[in-house]
């Protein structure tokens, strides 16, 4: 069995975590974690919006799709 190594950014979530005192300081850091993540998302499809990647009618195609996992019969 192969062990993987953690990364620098890793260790420093896993300290951040390990030093949370309560349970409202932990809500607060996975607010972080969540907002930092959500603004990375708006940037990038920015960029792709802007290098024309992505418009309105890939949008629209998005929206019909059915993205779901099948249940299974």
């Amino acid at each position: 069995m192969q062990v993987a190594s953690i990364n620098p950014a890793q260790r420093m979530i896993i300290e951040s975590f390990a030093a949370t005192k309560d349970e409202q300081e932990l809500n607060d850091l996975m607010d972080m974690l969540r907002d930092f993540y959500a603004n990375r998302l708006k940037r990038e499809m920015q960029r792709l919006w802007d290098n024309g990647s992505f418009d309105q009618q890939r949008l629209d195609a998005l929206a019909q799709e059915h993205n779901r996992t099948p249940y299974k019969k």
